[in-house]
């Protein structure tokens, strides 16, 4: 059985627990013969640390280490003090490639110095559904050509630093209402309507001149696909679709199988076993260590049991080698620190958009701030700007009273004092507003500082940031203070009413 293992471990990625690589978690990975890791932010404390930790799993894991992260841009990031890169949304909205291309190798340098070498990004979901709780500013549009152009550049340029890339989440999340780290999403779509729209950047991805190095499964199911299971486990998709039918050739790896979609529903072994006999080469098994041993034990005794054949584990084993040697890990100087902050931001002001036609205060007007009281995170994401930060930003410009809500359900607008303030509305979370805000709520200017579709919740001009990192929130003051237009075009249906002509002071 031992031999079952060192090949099981292999086919698993794990989550680690705490800030240092520990001395039973040490000898698990040994044990296992474990390759990859996937690092959260609970595991990152700053630079030096970091370091670190990714050194000592490429000690314990050996050169063939996979150690991964989450880093795609604008909520979603887990080493939060390099070099905020705008959302996909953003470089969406600011459709240039090559803007595209070297954010991606901003993000890879930063990354790469610490120790990773592969970031599950970029997003391939297509967002089309305003109501997709998980996705949103995630996506580059839903346009499938040009969303995928600017992916793909974003692509080319982490690879060119020496980080390998995933696009996600196959076959198309962007038209979900549920957040598979919750429940089970369904696309009830027909295959024509997949065809047109979820499959297409995936495809236009595994049949590229530089195909995508790996692909990321969905907790999702998809009936015209498979009534029975969700992607991740779903042969006809994973194996029928985008091995044979789009002709993919590189890593497919499952997002997190702790996800209630998958954990609420399968035990984790059988799970895992699942994922891999539809077609998987490598399972995330990011739960506790009682759920990494069930995994790795289950998949041991499936291929003992010839449920995984030999021959198609040596193939699987053989991906996953080709990947890490095209991408080995290991730290490398990072030198461009101040350029790339400098790259950044111009990213985020290339994204600015507006909607409607709003008005930007003159320079020390007196005016109203309103914005949620906490800090939320989904889940996925970051924790959103504090409202006290938001303010002391536009404090720059403006006398700024400060007003918060607990609960946008029950705040009551009409309670703010009749006083001439100009009253803005910072939205800093991605959840959208409910119909009490959306009937009784009435801001001068929307500053839509996560998810644009907030925008679409009030009867009022909005700027759009598609993220809350500092320099998106200093991209903001910048047009306020007018010293640049915003000239970035929303990516995604319901924005078709955007002003030909920017703003003007009050």
């Amino acid at each position: 059985m031992s031999d079952y293992l060192d090949l099981a471990g292999q086919l698993m990625m794990v989550r680690l627990f705490g800030t240092e690589l520990d001395d039973d978690t040490d000898a698990f990975l040994r044990a296992h013969k474990v390759r990859g890791a996937c690092l959260f932010r609970q595991n990152m404390l700053d630079a030096p640390q970091l370091a670190r930790f990714t050194a000592d799993l490429r000690d314990a894991m050996g050169p063939e280490a996979l150690i991964a992260l989450d880093q795609e841009g604008g909520a979603v990031v887990r080493s939060t003090w390099v070099p905020a890169p705008p959302s996909a949304m953003a470089l969406g909205a600011a459709n240039d490639p090559i803007l595209a291309r070297d954010v991606g190798a901003a993000v890879a340098r930063a990354v790469r110095a610490l120790g990773f070498n592969w970031n599950f990004a970029p997003v391939l979901d297509l967002n089309n559904n305003p109501d997709n709780p998980v996705i949103a500013e995630r996506s580059f549009g839903a346009d499938p050509e040009t969303a995928t152009r600017i992916a793909l550049a974003w692509m080319e340029g982490s690879e060119s630093e020496g980080v390998a890339c995933c696009v996600k989440h196959f076959p198309g999340h962007g038209d979900t209402h549920v957040d598979s780290h919750r429940d089970l999403p369904t696309v009830d779509k027909s295959l024509d309507e997949l065809e047109r729209l979820e499959f297409a950047p995936f495809r236009i991805a595994a049949q590229a001149d530089k195909p995508a190095r790996a692909v990321m499964t969905a907790h999702i199911v998809y009936p015209a696909l498979d009534p029975e299971f969700p992607a991740t486990m779903s042969r006809p998709i994973l194996t029928g679709i985008l091995r044979e039918r789009f002709g993919f050739q590189g890593v497919i790896i499952t997002d997190g199988m702790d996800m209630h979609a998958i954990a609420h529903r399968y035990s984790a072994g059988q799970a895992a076993v699942n994922a891999l006999v539809a077609g998987a080469d490598m399972v995330m098994a990011i739960g506790s260590r009682e759920t990494q041993l069930e995994t790795v034990q289950a998949i041991a005794a499936a291929i003992r049991d010839g449920v995984l054949p030999l021959h198609d584990v040596e193939a699987r084993l053989a991906r996953l080698s080709g990947l890490a040697a095209s991408f080995p890990a290991g730290p490398v100087h990072y030198l461009t620190d101040s350029d790339d902050r400098a790259l950044m931001a111009r990213a985020w002001r290339a994204g600015l958009t507006l909607l409607g036609q709003p008005q930007r205060p003159a320079r020390g007007s007196k005016i109203r701030l309103v914005a949620r009281a906490d800090v939320v995170s989904d889940g996925v994401s970051e924790s959103g700007v504090p409202a006290a930060s938001v303010a002391a930003a536009l404090g720059r410009l403006y006398d700024v009273d400060l007003v918060t809500f607990l609960d946008a359900d029950s705040f009551d607008w009409s309670a703010l004092p009749q006083d001439g303030r100009f009253t803005i509305l910072a939205s800093t979370s991605r959840r959208r507003y409910g119909p009490h805000a959306r009937a009784s709520w009435h801001p001068d200017l929307h500053l839509a500082l996560w998810n644009p579709y907030q925008a679409l919740d009030f009867d009022a001009p909005a700027l759009m940031t598609y993220g809350f990192a500092a320099p998106a929130v200093d991209a903001a003051i910048a047009w306020l203070a007018g010293e640049l237009d915003a000239q970035g075009r929303c990516p995604v249906p319901g924005f078709e009413h955007e002003p030909e002509q920017d703003g003007n002071a009050m």
